[in-house]
């Protein structure tokens, strides 16, 4: 199950999200998104959980939870739109 991550700490890196929710199970992936240009984390991630029992459990036990002080907040991550193909010919 793949979980959207917000309202992170601008120090947080993508090991400290995969050290954060293997406390509940199997991480596959952990990626804190960052700026193009400056390299700086936008402060929200990803992670997806090899198990949706073990991505509850996170979900549960992680959403809210303050992280060098800011409230995390953690949800099932939506399908990303698909987007229109903006060739100029």
């Amino acid at each position: 199950m793949n979980m959207y991550v917000s309202n992170l700490s601008f120090h947080t890196m993508d090991d400290d999200l995969r050290k954060l929710f293997e406390q509940f199970g199997s991480v596959s992936s952990a990626k804190v998104i960052t700026d193009r240009d400056s390299g700086r984390s936008r402060g929200f991630g990803f992670v997806e959980m090899t198990s949706d029992a073990e991505a509850k459990e996170a979900i549960n036990g992680l959403n809210g939870k303050e992280i060098e002080g800011r409230g995390m907040s953690v949800s099932i991550a939506k399908e990303k739109a698909a987007r229109a193909d903006n060739k100029r010919w």
